[in-house]
């Protein structure tokens, strides 16, 4: 069982993703590929670190994952936002790994909500996004942060489809981050690893 961390850090409520059909280009909108794992919040604090569900429940099979990234984080207090992924060897996400409990975890990273002391929240979009830029290492095995285009969502979805990802994600630029902010999920057609995701779940 992990040490508990103390901590006068917030608990955060994520934003949610709101389905929408189609991709779209709007040069107010960032967009980002839609990763397909655990979404984890990640509090790091100078007593340790723990991810947390959308949900709220602490994800402690990833525990070991959490001291490496904070290994990696040059800060002693903050949240993020992102994505607990298995990766294969040639670097891409693969969920049944994952689910199953193999592959190499590794945390992808979209947001940046605190960071030592300052909360980033009421801040849009893309200043939060540069505040991330500033925390996670360029080359490093388990954080990254997460690949986003200006505008062009559409060129996005065509090479999400063609790397089989799950979609995208399109983020408004000037909003902050609030329970009430809109995300878009536009999801792929033709993904092929949600194929069997109940038996996997099931299985994991």
């Amino acid at each position: 069982m992990p040490p508990r961390v103390r901590s006068t850090l917030p608990v955060v409520e994520p934003v949610l993703l709101t389905a929408h059909p189609d991709a779209f280009n709007d040069p107010a909108w960032l967009f980002e590929p839609k990763y397909d794992g655990y979404r984890g919040l990640l509090y790091l604090t100078r007593r340790g670190c723990r991810f947390r569900s959308k949900r709220g429940n602490v994800l402690e099979r990833f525990q070991e994952l959490c001291y490496s990234v904070r290994e990696e984080l040059p800060v002693k207090e903050a949240i993020l936002d992102g994505e607990v992924v298995a990766l294969d060897g040639q670097g891409r996400q693969n969920l049944e790994a994952l689910l199953i409990g193999r592959g190499n975890l590794h945390y992808a990273a979209f947001d940046a909500l605190w960071v030592d002391g300052r909360d980033l929240r009421a801040l849009p979009l893309k200043r939060r996004k540069l505040a991330l830029t500033g925390l996670v290492p360029a080359a490093t095995t388990v954080v990254s942060q997460v690949f986003s285009i200006e505008e062009r969502g559409r060129d996005l979805f065509d090479a999400a489809e063609r790397l089989d990802l799950e979609g995208i994600v399109a983020k408004r630029l000037a909003d902050p981050y609030r329970r009430d902010t809109v995300w878009y999920k536009i999801k792929s057609r033709t993904y092929t690893q949600s194929e069997g995701r109940v038996e996997l779940f099931q299985k994991g």
